[in-house]
């Protein structure tokens, strides 16, 4: 009768040494989050007529109009700007989230394991 060498897992790991790898790619994912919620992502529209930049916890943290941009006759363009701006910089930080949780995974998706 052949050996089995591998206890169920490729390669001879262990359920200790899954669980203890899977430990530290969860501590590394939670600094990686932390960090990340420190981070300022900024965008503009309209040709930087209106630039918004949100926090890693999608909190718009500041917003800056330029005064020629405000055209009492044209409020919705000055909402679209704002909305495009302020979805932009979101996009930019979930963007950045995606690219860090990749590249700590290894391109793994554990959907919502950690």
């Amino acid at each position: 009768m052949a050996k089995n060498n591998f206890r169920g897992m490729p390669g001879g790991m262990n359920q200790a040494a899954m669980m203890k790898q899977a430990q530290k790619m969860q501590q590394e994912l939670l600094r990686m989050q932390q960090e990340q919620e420190t981070m300022t992502y900024t965008a503009s529209a309209g040709g930087g007529m209106v630039t918004a930049s949100v926090n890693g916890k999608h909190e718009l943290v500041n917003l800056e109009i330029k005064p020629e941009a405000v055209d009492p006759d044209d409020v919705e363009m000055l909402q679209d700007m704002v909305m495009a701006a302020v979805n932009e910089a979101m996009r930019t930080a979930d963007t950045e989230a995606a690219n860090n949780m990749s590249r700590i995974t290894g391109g793994l998706n554990l959907g919502g394991l950690f």
